[in-house]
């Protein structure tokens, strides 16, 4: 298949892109590369897809990979409605996977501008694009930050997520509600995906896990916030991405139109065990701080992906000690970001 992935020099696109090319999927992956945090880590992405040139001052332009013949890259604004209609003007997709988004809860609270381009602008072009195209397929990134300050555990897709707690959760809400318009009225299969605590090698350096390995290996205090007592469905990258290309590769033949599901590992772990596992990997002991909880965060999270395993075969294995243990290794090794 040939299939559009968005955000593929972020995190999980770029685990995501290079499962599908080892695939064999012709793969086109679009990112605008923002200084949100380092661009040396998403340039370095790229690289490991074999894209080793990228200009950042020119957009549009298609580079193409030395390790894949599959994969194109494309820097993109996909806030732009003109750069979108060229994109879907120049290759037939046959699935497209949304992952580009302004990510972070905290961000959010001084940033507004950015999320209402990139998580509600954006959106809205690549559904008017799947509309006009006839993708077969639009799967896109949720988050479980929707659940805002939800006390039933484990979060079902069933409950009710109307009071979200940060913009980011409410445009995620938002990009939820987008899609079951679309789906109604025009008959796209759309999927959301609500992620829970994503971590793993060339992961985003502004989350708490790898703030903490920077802080630790330097000596320095980190910061564990409500006095650490949290709680999150931390689940490994190889985990989503298997889960995420099980959805994209099986038909929608038979299903309903429209779909949510909740992709994590199932399990919600204490954050004081996550970090006394991540110093044992790093050989480090850290100096904590506490702190009072922050606005717009949540005290829990913890998914229920039974329907995900029903309907897909999701299955995540990776145990956090297995999953700190290789992310620790990596970053030991390259100390990116």
């Amino acid at each position: 298949m040939t299939i559009l992935v968005t955000g593929a020099a972020g995190f999980i696109g770029y685990h995501l892109s290079k499962k599908l090319l080892e695939a064999n999927h012709q793969v086109i992956g679009v990112d605008n590369i923002n200084t949100y945090y380092s661009t040396e880590l998403k340039y370095a992405r790229l690289e490991q897809l074999g894209v080793a040139e990228v200009d950042a001052a020119i957009e549009g332009i298609e580079c193409s990979s030395e390790r894949y013949p599959n994969f194109k890259f494309i820097q993109l604004e996909l806030s732009d409605a003109a750069s979108v209609k060229q994109l879907f003007k120049k290759y037939t997709f046959d699935k497209v996977c949304h992952l580009a988004a302004q990510a972070g809860v905290r961000y959010s609270i001084e940033n507004p501008e950015v999320y209402i381009q990139s998580n509600l602008v954006a959106f809205g072009h690549l559904l008017e694009a799947v509309r006009h195209n006839a993708v077969d397929h639009f799967i896109y990134a949720s988050s479980s930050s929707v659940y805002g300050e939800t006390k039933e555990v484990p979060f079902s897709v069933d409950q009710r997520v109307d009071h979200p707690i940060s913009l980011y959760a409410a445009t995620k809400k938002a990009n939820e509600l987008m899609a079951h318009t679309y789906s109604h009225l025009y008959g796209i299969a759309t999927t959301g995906l609500r992620f829970f605590t994503v971590y793993g090698p060339w992961g985003r350096p502004d989350m708490a896990y790898y703030l903490f390995t920077k802080a630790i290996l330097k000596g320095e205090p980190i910061k564990v916030f409500n006095n650490g007592e949290m709680r999150r469905d931390f689940t490994y990258i190889d985990d989503i991405t298997e889960g995420v290309q099980h959805v994209i590769e099986q038909s929608t033949q038979g299903r309903e139109h429209y779909k949510i599901y909740n992709i994590g590992n199932s399990k919600a772990e204490n954050l004081a065990d996550f970090i006394e596992i991540l110093e044992k990997h790093l050989g480090k002991t850290a100096h904590k701080i506490l702190l009072p909880m922050q606005p717009g965060d949540v005290s829990q999270t913890f998914a229920d992906v039974r329907e995900l395993q029903k309907d897909y075969g999701y299955a995540p294995s990776t145990t956090i000690d297995e999953g700190l243990k290789q992310f620790a290794s990596w970053y030991l090794k390259t100390k990116i970001g």
